[in-house]
């Protein structure tokens, strides 16, 4: 996959988005927030620069989910898209089921893991940490 094919967007198609370089950081994470924010047992993400994450149609809605970030989402559809925290200000953290190709970014870790739906049990072997993953930036 080349940079200018990392694409993704919304359900509706309101909102989309192109990545300028290649993700990193792929992880699932267990909070409550992201639970509740995605209706699922468990939110895979990854990252970019800020200034790679490049919206090319729609203007997602912004919501203070936190103390320390915000989620950005479709205010048509609600596709969550992406979470920017206010410890890495120059990175914003992408949902990678909202690729147009989410198997070209696999997950690697499970952070927030203490805090996971008791009946949700991955069989993978990733690390898993009951929080941020030890030497988190910013934190």
């Amino acid at each position: 996959m080349t940079r200018n094919e990392i694409t993704g967007g919304c359900a509706c198609g309101g909102v989309r988005y192109r990545l300028a370089s290649v993700p990193f950081d792929a992880g699932y994470c267990h909070c409550s927030l992201c639970r509740r924010s995605s209706g699922a047992p468990v939110v895979a993400f990854a990252t970019v620069p800020l200034t790679d994450f490049i919206l090319i149609a729609g203007d997602p809605r912004r919501r203070r989910s936190s103390d320390f970030g915000e989620r950005w989402f479709c205010g048509d559809c609600g596709t969550q898209l992406a979470m920017q925290v206010d410890h890495q200000p120059d990175t914003i953290d992408f949902t990678i089921a909202s690729l147009d190709a989410p198997a070209a970014v696999r997950p690697v870790f499970h952070i927030f893991f203490a805090e996971r739906v008791p009946w949700f049990e991955p069989r993978d072997t990733f690390p898993r940490h009951d929080g941020f993953r030890p030497n988190t930036r910013g934190l």
